[in-house]
C-alpha cells in the first residue's frame, strides 16, 4: 500500500520534508568503492532518510580511500566500467522496487572488473592469453584495425614495420611489441617470428612497379613463411620431435635409384575388338634423365585406353597418413590432367581393396599441385569415404578422355593423346584444427584495367606459395576497401571471383580476426564484400548474406560451405 501512495503521490513526495514510508530510514542501497567514488542520489528522490553524513564528509571519506588504493583515471578499464554501471543501477532498481528485502554488499570481486588489470568482459577470448599475433603490415588500413581488435581480444600482438619512425610508433599502442624488419630481406625475419603462435600478413606493395609488387605480395610471403616454418622446427627439435607444421616426404626423385618401386601400367576401359585393328596402341616410360630429371611420358592411341605409374607406399616407423589433411605434388610438364588413385585394405588380399580417385591439373612448366584427401571420391558408390590410415598404395593414371585444352606455342599444336610429367616429389600435407597464417589478398575489383594484371600476378604467386608451404592457411579476398565502420552491412562469402562489391577496412579485420581460432577457415581462400543484388541475367546461385553480430560467430556458418584447399 506505501509503494501506491508513492507513485499517486509522486509529486508531493518529492518536496515533502517528512517521509511516506512504514516508517524506517531506506537502507543504503549500494556501498560504494573508496577508491572509485560515484555520485549517489539525493536523499529527497528516494523520499526522505539517510545515514546522517554530510556531503563534505563523504567527499573527505572518498579522497582518502583513493589516495589509499593509488588508483587513477588511466587504471579504469572503459569497457569494465561501462558494465559495472549498468549493474549497480540494475540493483538500484531491484532493491527499489522490492524495500523489505536485504540489500548486499558488495565484494572486492566486483571490483576488480573496473580496472585494467582486470579480465576484459565479453571481449576476451579463452585461447588469446596463450597466443601471439605477428601482424605484418601493422600500419596499413587493415593492419591497424587488426592490432587494435587483437588487443582488446587479450592477445599478446608483435608488429612488423619497415622503419621505427616516430610516426609509425604513434599508430600503434604502446603495448604492442615494435620489430623493425623488411619481409623482403629474410635475415630481418628470424626475431620477428620468435615466440609467435599466428601470423596475420595484410602489408602491402608501395606502388604497382612490378619488382615492388613481387617484393612485398610473392616473396615477401616466400619469406615470412619459411622464417615461421624454420622456427617451428626449431621448437620441434628442442623438444626432440618433430614440427607439425611439417610435410612428410614420400617420394623425392632426385636420383635413378629413387625410381625403384614404381611400376609403369598399361590398361583400358573396355575391349573394342574392331577398333583395336585400327588404333596406334599406347606405351609409356619411366625414367631419369641426363638432365636430371625423373619423366613419366608415352601416349596412348587406344580407345578406352590409359596408363598408369604405380607404388606401394612406405611410410618412416611411427607415421600414418590419417595424421596429414592430403597430398602436394611437384611436377612439370605440358599441363595436361591426370587422375591420382589411392588404394586401401590389406594387401595379403588384394579382393578386399577399394579404390578412391581424384582428378590434378597441370600447367605447362613446373607447378604445385595440392590434392587434399577430402577430394578423393571411391569407384564404388557404395564404398565408405576415404580413409587415409588404410592407404597402402598411390597411382598416377593418364587417360586422353576429358583432356582440357593447353595453351601451346604458335605452329606447336599438342597432341591430347601425348603426355610428359616430371616427378619432382611427393609430399603429405600436416593436418590441424586452426590456421597458422592468415593472408590478406585482393580480388582485382576496383584496381585500374592497366594495372591490374600485374597485381593478380604477384598476389596469386603469393597465394600459391602459401598453400604448398604446409602452414594452415586462410586467404582472404576483399573487395575494394572502404573507410568506414564495420558491422553495419551484411557480408557475402563466396569462391570464384565473382564478387564486385566493396567492404569496410573495419569488416575485413574482423574476419581476420575470427578466422584464427576457427577450424572452418583452415586452408580455405575465399572472397568477401557487402551484401549485393546480382545483375539480370547472372543469377546463377543464390547468395547468402551474413550479418557481422557480436554476440555470435557469423563466419563459422559461412565457411562451412565453402571447398578446402581451393
Amino acid at each position: 500500500m506505501a509503494l501506491r501512495q508513492i507513485y499517486h503521490r509522486h509529486d508531493a513526495s518529492l518536496h515533502s520534508s517528512s517521509s511516506r514510508f512504514v516508517g524506517a530510514p531506506i537502507p543504503r542501497l549500494f556501498k560504494l568503492p573508496p577508491a572509485l567514488p560515484l555520485p549517489r542520489p539525493p536523499r529527497c528522490e528516494l523520499g526522505g532518510g539517510g545515514d546522517g553524513e554530510s556531503e563534505e564528509e563523504r567527499r573527505k571519506d572518498a579522497d582518502k580511500g583513493r589516495r589509499k588504493e593509488g588508483v587513477t583515471l588511466d587504471d579504469v578499464n572503459p569497457v569494465g566500467l561501462g558494465r559495472r554501471s549498468r549493474q549497480i543501477f540494475d540493483e538500484v532498481w531491484r532493491k527499489f522496487s522490492g524495500l523489505g528485502q536485504i540489500s548486499r554488499s558488495r565484494t572486492e570481486e566486483d571490483d576488480s572488473i573496473l580496472l585494467i588489470r582486470g579480465p576484459m568482459c565479453e571481449f576476451t577470448v579463452p585461447e588469446a592469453q596463450d597466443t601471439t599475433v605477428l601482424v605484418v603490415g601493422a600500419t596499413s588500413r587493415i593492419g591497424r584495425i587488426v592490432v587494435r581488435k587483437l588487443m582488446l581480444r587479450g592477445y599478446k600482438v608483435k608488429a612488423l614495420v619497415r622503419k621505427a619512425d616516430p610516426e609509425v610508433i604513434n599508430m600503434l599502442p604502446r603495448s604492442v611489441s615494435i620489430i623493425v624488419g623488411d619481409v623482403g630481406e629474410p635475415s630481418t625475419l628470424q626475431a620477428a617470428v620468435q615466440g609467435c603462435n599466428k601470423i596475420i600478413y595484410c602489408a602491402t606493395a608501395r606502388s604497382t612497379i612490378t619488382g615492388d609488387l613481387n617484393r612485398v605480395d610473392y616473396q615477401g610471403v616466400c619469406n615470412v613463411t619459411k622464417a615461421f616454418q624454420d622456427y617451428s622446427n626449431q621448437l620441434a627439435q628442442m623438444r626432440a620431435g618433430k614440427s607439425n607444421k611439417s610435410k612428410l616426404l614420400l617420394a623425392k626423385f632426385k636420383s635413378a635409384d629413387s625410381l625403384e618401386g614404381w611400376e609403369v601400367r598399361k590398361g583400358a576401359y573396355f575391349q573394342d575388338v574392331v577398333a583395336a585393328k585400327y588404333d596406334g596402341g599406347m606405351d609409356a616410360k619411366f625414367e631419369f634423365t641426363e638432365t636430371g630429371n625423373a619423366i613419366f611420358s608415352g601416349y596412348v592411341f587406344t580407345r578406352g585406353g590409359y596408363v598408369e605409374l604405380s607404388k606401394k607406399i612406405s611410410l618412416p616407423l611411427g607415421s600414418t597418413l590419417d595424421r596429414y589433411d592430403g597430398l602436394v605434388l611437384s611436377v612439370g610438364g605440358n599441363g595436361k590432367s591426370y587422375i591420382m588413385i589411392l588404394e586401401t585394405g590389406p594387401l595379403a588380399d588384394t579382393s578386399q581393396s577399394k579404390l578412391y580417385f581424384a582428378r590434378i591439373n597441370t600447367k605447362v612448366g613446373f607447378c604445385r599441385v595440392r590434392v587434399p584427401f577430402s577430394s578423393f571420391r571411391p569407384v564404388k558408390p557404395d564404398d565408405p569415404p576415404l580413409d587415409p590410415f588404410l592407404v597402402h598404395t598411390l597411382t598416377i593414371r593418364f587417360e586422353p578422355r576429358r583432356q582440357r585444352s593447353v595453351e601451346a606455342p604458335v605452329n606447336k599444336q599438342q597432341d591430347p593423346r601425348s603426355f610428359k610429367l616430371i616427378m619432382e616429389y611427393i609430399k603429405a600435407l600436416p593436418t590441424g584444427t586452426e590456421t597458422d597464417f592468415i593472408l590478406v589478398s585482393c580480388t582485382g575489383s576496383g584496381i585500374e584495367s592497366n594495372r591490374r594484371d600485374q597485381v593478380l600476378k604477384a598476389k596469386k604467386a603469393g597465394e600459391d606459395a602459401l598453400r604448398r608451404s604446409g602452414l594452415g592457411y586462410t586467404i582472404i579476398r576483399p573487395g575494394p576497401l572502404k573507410e568506414e565502420p564495420g558491422g553495419q552491412r551484411a557480408l557475402i562469402f563466396d569462391q570464384g571471383n565473382r564478387i564486385s562489391q566493396a567492404i569496410s577496412c573495419a569488416d575485413v579485420a574482423d574476419i581476420c580476426v575470427k578466422a584464427l581460432h576457427d577450424s572452418t577457415a583452415r586452408n580455405k581462400s575465399f572472397d568477401v564484400c557487402y551484401e549485393f543484388v546480382a545483375e539480370h541475367g547472372n543469377e546463377l546461385y543464390e547468395l547468402v548474406a551474413h550479418l557481422p553480430d557480436k554476440a555470435n560467430n557469423y563466419l563459422t556458418p559461412a565457411l562451412s560451405v565453402l571447398e578446402k584447399n581451393t
